[in-house]
């Protein structure tokens, strides 16, 4: 089985050489056959130094998050994908926990951050995840407690899934177009750290597209792409 570790990064340059070294540090042992790969968009020397550590750096200029995602897992040359961000936030030590889960027949694995472990989110992130959480179990009936967390794995039907139309509620859409073709999703506890650097999510653009992207799909609501 063939991984890769795919993030976009965003001038990371102060994090980024911790966050590689722990997910050499923690791909299981066996896995030979992996790759780390970073959709760039920084005016900082994060892709220099990613290259000097052998990571596969692709440039693209700043779109948004979920455009970044998309092509990280557009571009991914494996057959799982673990999806993360590079600001050291997210466990790469739980990496072997989402391949375990894919190998017992999941398609997404997502880490859940909002337990009691997590002093680190804001509470209106909190507020805002368990809002938009509640409305996807009432909806569509996707069991998650945390929809907007960037750690997941994904099986390769998923990752070359191409119908994607959304941007900044990218990590909802998924979850709920993949769940509606019948592919199987769970996720667990994770912790979830202190950023390294500066975040460059606007919560308010983001928390109004994570909103109108779950009313869209759910009634047929014609809203412009340009605003999820």
């Amino acid at each position: 089985m063939k991984l890769t570790i795919a993030m976009p990064t965003m001038n990371e340059e102060k994090a980024i050489k911790k966050v590689v070294c722990d997910i050499r540090k923690n791909v299981p042992f066996g896995k030979s056959e992996y790759e780390i790969l970073i959709v760039d968009g920084s005016k900082d020397r994060t892709p220099e130094i990613a290259r000097r550590l052998g990571v596969r750096v692709v440039r693209q200029k700043p779109q948004g998050h979920g455009v970044a995602y998309r092509e990280c897992l557009k571009l991914a040359r494996g057959d799982v994908v673990i999806t993360a961000d590079c600001d050291n936030t997210y466990p790469m030590e739980d990496i072997p926990k989402f391949l375990d889960k894919i190998e017992e027949g999941y398609h997404i694995v997502s880490g859940n951050r909002l337990n009691k472990r997590n002093r680190s989110m804001p509470a209106i992130n909190k507020f805002g995840n368990w809002m938009f959480a509640t409305m996807l179990k009432l909806f569509y009936g996707i069991n998650t407690k945390d929809i907007t967390t960037g750690m997941r794995a994904y099986t390769k039907e998923i990752a070359k899934m191409d119908n994607w139309e959304t941007n900044y509620s990218f990590l909802a859409e998924i979850m709920i177009k993949a769940v509606k073709k019948g592919f199987k999703f769970t996720e667990f506890d994770i912790d979830y750290r202190e950023r390294i650097g500066q975040a460059t999510i606007n919560r308010i653009i983001s928390g109004r597209a994570y909103l109108l992207c779950i009313l869209k799909y759910k009634f047929k609501l014609p809203f412009p792409n340009k605003l999820l």
